[in-house]
């Protein structure tokens, strides 16, 4: 039998969990800063400590954060009957108390950049144990990977969300927030069970639906869709649902590639994480550019590359396995052959972001550089609009018509050697924007030049006139050699055209953050 609470069950829990503060506020405050920290950590004591006299919701973090045996009284107390909650496989009765079945986690997404407020949910998942995470249908939490898609995701309005493989429903939660009408699949009815507890005790509204990939939602077009898909590359068996797609290698990722454009309405966007092989002998972003169907903007981002060994050691413990135990081994030596076997010498990581057009697309595969800081939404709706501005001036005249303004965050940096002859000789200038992604440019003299004449005043053709005249150098190649790199700054976000588009660092396109989970 699969957990469940009535939806009206579900809501008179919520309104408990709201009185008793159970919130990621309410428990980041109760817990203070360096006890929240430790149990982050995996480190429960601080926090156990720290909810001692937390009445209700000290009583509420024990349970479920930090999953002691707590007395029944004092659970009734902070939750009221306790049957449909027994009933439902949410909690559980022992000789000592009361346990939680499940782990019910405060989470949430902070005020819109618009003046939204911001939302608390609870997201309800398996628990976290080793013994727990080790089996086959275990649905996990509010994890590293679910937290990196959310605040990568764009977040304009969209009349209708996907939200494919939805597991405990972290990206249906945030898209209930810019969605009108939100649709979750997935393969298996136990994470449907715990995304309708987390939907219905968020009082969101979600349309749930069983069934692999695609066949939930065959001859629909949605407006956006979010996948943190099984990407876990390997040999060909499912070992764990939420990682493992039952594909070869990275078949699946291609797979869905080549699919997913068609869920998407014109100009619909696409956003999921996934990883790839490096196969000896091959260019990885030509064999993640083979993927791709006709008629779409995609941009990849690979964050990490790891070595077959890194990768199978980092996803047996993700599973709650002991590397060195009899099993783990068995498991990493039949993982490590298939990978010999097929000439994989790494396995990259990242984003990928699709967007249905019937211009001629725009397709780019690079790798991330720099720290994430606050998330990729900013960066992925601004790539967007930085895309389209490009096509609009895809004309040599029209590009050099533009005021471009140099971006506030880049910063010009010089690298040089020690001269045999005495003092410094510089080796390389570069342009880079500072913080967040640490996209970078080498440039020259005039290029440094140009960069810093942008102030937005000017057209590109006369900035390039005076260059001209004062490097004494032919305007035809100093145009030929400039337009190119100005296009490379613009989608990199160090140039911003001054009209005719949304600028970047406005408030639509800024993201609302995810505000938890806590611990």
């Amino acid at each position: 039998m699969l957990p469940h609470l009535e939806r009206g069950q579900a809501e008179r829990v919520r309104g408990c969990l709201l009185d008793a503060g159970y919130t990621p506020d309410g428990v980041r405050a109760l817990l203070g800063g360096s006890a929240h920290d430790a149990l982050t950590r995996g480190e429960p004591e601080p926090a156990a400590r720290a909810s001692r006299d937390g009445g209700e919701l000290g009583t509420l973090v024990r349970l479920f954060l930090l999953e002691d045996t707590e007395p029944e009284p004092a659970v009734t107390a902070a939750l009221g009957d306790l049957d449909p909650l027994l009933e439902g496989r949410v909690l559980r009765r022992t000789p000592d108390g009361i346990r939680a079945a499940l782990d019910v986690r405060p989470y949430g997404e902070g005020p819109g950049s618009e003046g939204e407020p911001g939302a608390d949910w609870w997201v309800v998942s398996d628990l976290d144990s080793p013994a727990a995470r080790q089996d086959r249908d275990h649905v996990t939490g509010v994890g590293g990977a679910s937290l990196t898609l959310a605040a990568a995701t764009v977040r304009r309005p969209a009349g209708s969300l996907l939200d494919l493989g939805t597991g405990c429903g972290v990206q249906a939660l945030h898209g209930s927030r810019h969605a009108v009408r939100v649709v979750a699949t997935d393969v298996l009815p136990r994470a449907l069970a715990l995304a309708r507890l987390s939907f219905d005790l968020s009082g969101v509204d979600v349309d749930l639906r069983e069934g692999p990939w695609f066949a939930p939602v065959a001859g629909e077009r949605f407006d956006h869709v979010v996948s943190n898909p099984p990407f876990v590359p390997g040999p060909p068996r499912v070992d764990y649902v939420y990682r493992d797609s039952g594909q070869a290698g990275d078949s699946a990722l291609a797979a869905l590639l080549g699919e997913l454009p068609g869920l998407l309405t014109e100009g619909g966007v696409a956003q999921l994480l996934g990883s790839w092989l490096h196969v000896r002998g091959e260019d990885w972003p030509d064999r993640v550019r083979s993927w791709l169907p006709d008629g779409v903007d995609a941009w990849i981002l690979q964050r990490e590359v790891v070595d077959p060994a890194m990768h199978v050691g980092t996803w047996q413990r993700d599973a709650g396995l002991v590397p060195s135990s009899r099993a783990a081994r068995e498991q990493a030596t039949g993982w490590l052959d298939w990978m010999e076997s097929e000439r994989v010498e790494g396995v990259g990581f990242g984003f990928l972001l699709l967007r249905r057009t019937d211009s001629e697309p725009t397709v780019v595969i690079e790798d991330l550089p720099g720290e994430l800081g606050e998330g990729l939404g900013r960066e992925m709706t601004g790539w967007l609009d930085r895309i389209d501005w490009l096509r609009a001036h895809s004309r040599d005249d029209d590009l050099l018509g533009a005021r471009l303004l140099i971006a506030p965050e880049t910063v010009l940096e010089s690298a040089s050697s020690v001269d045999p002859d005495g003092g410094w000789a510089e080796l390389t200038t570069t342009v880079r924007r500072w913080g967040g992604p640490g996209w970078e440019h080498q440039v020259d003299g005039p290029a440094a030049a140009l960069l810093a004449g942008c102030r937005g005043d000017l057209p590109l053709s006369e900035l390039i006139a005076l260059l001209s005249f004062a490097h004494d150098r032919p305007a035809d190649a100093l145009t030929a050699a400039t337009l190119p790199a100005v296009r490379e700054l613009v989608r990199h976000g160090l140039l911003l055209p001054v009209d005719g588009w949304p600028h970047p660092t406005a408030a639509r396109s800024a993201a609302a953050a995810p505000a938890g989970p806590v611990g």
